[in-house]
């Protein structure tokens, strides 16, 4: 019997966190919390006895480090690792970059927590939820579950949205039941799963 062993991690606090920015696709980079998150996630995976055959991040390097630094504090750095834009942050278009209380002040609260907080509509240039599981899911059907199925055991360190496409299909959460839903930064989620790709187990390691 094969472990069918997934893992999902958010990267640590970035510096866009901090400054309660709209990061999306900007490549930024961790804090030193950031990098304290990634570590501790890395000692709690560790902690339960846990090895991987195969990583999956994104094309940014606050989801690259996370993994990186985790991997590290793990003894296992020389895995095989897949970098992939599919597994971005969710974009947010013309917010990027924005402090958030302004643009609540440009944009009015109502309008800026419609952007933020529906399934399917997308801020100005960017892309809703729906746009962001529109991306990621296909590429964790064709590329990563084959992986967690064959079991080799696999983590993904990516985003709070792109995370949030796939817990919502793993826990077969409605569009307004992920909405509710918070990944908070390095902290873990750990997934077993049955053969056929349902949700067998599931750890939350958050402290």
């Amino acid at each position: 019997m094969s472990d069918r062993l997934l893992v999902l991690v958010r990267h640590g606090q970035s510096e866009w966190n901090l400054k309660n920015l709209f990061t999306g696709w900007r490549d930024v980079d961790l804090t030193e919390q950031g990098v304290a998150e990634a570590k501790e996630a890395g000692r709690k995976l560790r902690a339960q006895g846990l090895t991987f055959d195969v990583a999956f991040t994104s094309a940014l390097k606050r989801a690259q480090r996370t993994l990186d630094l985790l991997l590290a504090e793990m003894d296992q750095s020389g895995i095989p690792v897949t970098r992939d834009q599919a597994l971005n942050e969710r974009d947010y278009g013309d917010l990027s970059g924005l402090n958030k209380d302004d643009a609540r002040r440009k944009w009015g609260d109502e309008q800026v927590h419609i952007w933020r907080r529906s399934y399917d509509i997308a801020p100005p240039g960017g892309e809703s939820l729906r746009d962001t599981l529109a991306r990621t899911l296909p590429y964790y059907v064709q590329e990563i579950l084959p992986c967690v199925l064959r079991g080799q055991r696999t983590i993904i360190a990516a985003h709070g949205n792109s995370l949030r496409a796939l817990v919502m299909v793993l826990e077969r959460l409605s569009p307004e039941g992920i909405l509710k839903r918070e990944i908070p930064t390095g902290v873990p989620i750990i997934y077993r799963l049955n053969a056929d790709a349902t949700v067998a187990s599931k750890l939350d390691l958050a402290a």
